[in-house]
């Protein structure tokens, strides 16, 4: 039995990341499963949430904002005006939990990371384009910063969990 995209049961979708895809965002794909296509910019800023602002043990924070954009399904989507809620919420929290489990925030130093992930275009499987293609533009923001000496290298090995094998 064949699926509407002519795939078998058991083979996945294709899946493409097209690197720097945006200008100005510090890190940013575009990540394609399939017929899903979700943009995920990162933007690094150099503070805190007010609520993390002078802890104890200071360390960085990375948050996900997730958003269908409209016709990005076969009927237009509202736009979410300012506080999103129910399934957008709860997939936003998704993402940042996800990604913050993957990192050592006690090496990131007073930075902030949002990880902004758009649905351009939605066929199944939002949440798992939208945490891989944020995961991806995480990687790419820090490279910089760790190349240039901003962040300790370290941060390879233990916020991006690399393995060496040799």
């Amino acid at each position: 039995m064949k699926r509407q995209d002519g795939r078998s049961p058991t083979q996945p979708r294709p899946v493409t990341f097209q690197t720097g895809y945006t200008q100005w965002a510090e890190g940013s794909v575009l990540a394609k499963f399939g017929n899903t296509h979700m943009l995920c910019n990162v933007t690094i800023e150099d503070k805190l949430p007010p609520w993390l602002r002078h802890t104890k043990e200071p360390h960085g924070w990375l948050t996900a904002e997730y958003a269908m954009l409209p016709r990005s399904t076969h009927s237009r989507t509202q736009r979410e005006q300012r506080w999103p809620k129910g399934r957008t919420q709860e997939i936003s929290r998704l993402i940042g939990r996800s990604l913050r489990m993957a990192l050592d925030l006690s090496l990131l130093g007073e930075r902030t990371f949002t990880v902004d992930c758009d649905v351009l275009q939605a066929d199944g499987g939002t949440r798992t384009a939208a945490v891989t293609g944020g995961w991806v533009a995480v990687a790419l923001a820090l490279t910089p910063l760790i190349t240039k000496g901003e962040l300790p290298h370290a941060l390879q090995k233990q916020a991006l969990n690399l393995e060496s094998h040799g």
